[in-house]
């Protein structure tokens, strides 16, 4: 889960750019003064504990007009947090403080360039003013989240919400650095199915905030987009051929819906495999094709997820769907798994 509501837009940079001469300035937290760092990490533990608590009213209160007047977002994801978080230890992982008292009214992009290693923080249509970027960790918990906070600073020098972001730290199991790894283990065996899906988890998971550059996330990055798959459906959908009829792949992602770790697959059907589908011992035979010829073009899939759930899609709707263990799929094709940590079941 990722919301944020905020008066401006982000873009991604690379780590490598230099900063400009007019740039605005960012403090890291090793170099604000006490003061100035006890201030930021005290107000961002204040709101988190808003969250622990469900106190929607105190945050939107302690919120600035532009996002308090259109604060259903962050309520929302508020409330589902609570549960998550209320037994959680929290600590601030990383703080920012960035000066853009001095930008132009209007500037088209603001640029903040902080500390060593060099982490590059980008907005568009960003007000002049001072603002700050607080990490924070809520861990000890089952479901351990990241929360981000970004505040701007009034002119009694209060510290006040002015975006919300929230993402897991783990899924089924495994934290980014763990998949990373995994990733890179699939792609030396030139896996690239599996490296692609756990690169996009690693970066999901490593990734506070999509407008936070730095150059391991660059790295993860580069490596990431040297394993997609060439045929991956996107912008068109991928024909896949399943007992002699074709299926138009429409998404594949992956999903922790039922807990493991299991590829999600979309596909909408034509008129005919619509009509299978109204019948429910054809439409769970279809599916189960297409989960099996999946597997036997791309038999890898085996080794790095739980299963398989199929989704047959008409409009936005879902007509027909489907989760499935990979042994119970049959591929009828043996397949040499990979030295890797086991995925959890």
């Amino acid at each position: 889960m990722q919301r944020a509501l905020l008066l401006l837009s982000v873009t991604y940079a690379g780590a490598l750019l230099l900063p400009s001469a007019d740039a605005a300035s960012c403090k890291t937290g090793s170099q604000m003064t006490p003061a100035q760092r006890d201030a930021l990490s005290n107000a961002a533990r204040t709101m988190a504990a808003g969250v622990q608590s469900g106190d929607v009213q105190t945050l939107q209160a302690n919120t600035i007009p532009e996002v308090a007047a259109n604060f259903a977002g962050i309520a929302a994801s508020v409330t589902t947090l609570k549960p998550l978080v209320q037994r959680a230890t929290i600590t601030v992982d990383a703080i920012y403080e960035l000066d853009a008292s001095t930008e132009p009214a209007g500037a088209a992009r603001t640029d903040f360039y902080c500390g060593t290693p060099l982490v590059v923080l980008n907005f568009n249509g960003l007000p002049p003013g001072t603002y700050a970027l607080a990490i924070v960790h809520a861990t000890g918990v089952p479901q351990p989240q990241q929360i981000s906070l970004i505040l701007a600073q009034t002119a009694a020098n209060h510290w006040m919400l002015a975006g919300f972001f929230s993402k897991p730290m783990i899924e089924a199991g495994h934290d980014g650095l763990w998949y990373w790894d995994s990733a890179r283990k699939y792609a030396q065996k030139n896996m690239n199915w599996d490296a692609w899906f756990y690169y996009r988890l690693a970066t999901d998971l490593l990734d506070p905030v999509e407008f936070l550059s730095s150059p391991n996330l660059d790295k993860l990055r580069h490596e990431t987009d040297s394993t997609r798959p060439s045929n991956f459906p996107g912008a068109q959908p991928m024909p896949l051929t399943a007992q002699g009829a074709v299926y138009n792949i429409t998404a594949i992602d992956t999903t922790v819906a039922l807990g493991p770790l299991d590829l999600e697959v979309h596909y909408t059907p034509d008129v005919a495999q619509a009509a299978q589908l109204r019948d429910p011992s054809t439409a769970r035979k279809q599916v189960i094709d297409v989960m099996t010829a999946l597997l036997v073009q791309h038999p890898e899939l085996q080794a790095a997820f739980h299963g398989v759930w199929i989704h047959a899609d008409q409009g936005n709707a879902s007509v027909f769907a489907l989760e499935l263990p990979m042994e119970q799929i049959g591929t009828g094709t043996q397949l040499s798994t990979p030295t890797l940590s086991p995925v959890p079941r």
